[in-house]
């Protein structure tokens, strides 16, 4: 069955002097966040950015899809620990993502390891809708 998440953002003047207020309609779990151009492309203060939100949905979704992968192989994660940085260039655009995992995975080789990380890169919802991204880049390691 399909599912539908919905946020709203209300925006006052312009790009560079005006600012946003983010709202997650569905689920009502983030209660508001401010945004600005100055904060997406100087320093963030305390405000996010589309960029902070993509990398933390990126985040979540892959640690989704790596946990089912890992445990359809027999290997339920105890643990996963997944960061993304999103890189995002005035003019061009996000040029690059970086995904960062470290996971306690008991009885899980190396070899193996890395071979349903790269399966869960190639296959999840966020990764698919991302990419048009020029770079994609994916470390993982096993924590023992």
């Amino acid at each position: 069955m399909a599912t539908d998440r919905k946020a709203q953002v209300t925006w006052e003047g312009d790009l560079m002097s005006g600012k946003g207020r983010i709202e997650t309609v569905t689920s009502g779990a983030v209660g508001g966040l401010d945004v600005s151009w100055a904060a997406r492309t100087e320093e963030p203060g305390d405000m996010t950015s589309p960029e902070e939100l993509i990398a933390a949905a990126h985040a979540s979704c892959f640690s989704m899809a790596f946990s089912s992968g890992l445990a359809k192989a027999g290997h339920s994660p105890e643990r996963l620990q997944t960061s993304a940085t999103v890189t995002f260039q005035p003019g061009e655009g996000i040029t690059k993502v970086g995904l960062e995992v470290v996971g306690r995975v008991p009885g899980m080789d190396e070899a193996q390891f890395e071979q349903l990380e790269e399966e869960a890169k190639e296959n999840f919802p966020v990764s698919k809708a991302l990419a048009g991204v020029p770079e994609i880049d994916l470390t993982a390691r096993l924590d023992h």
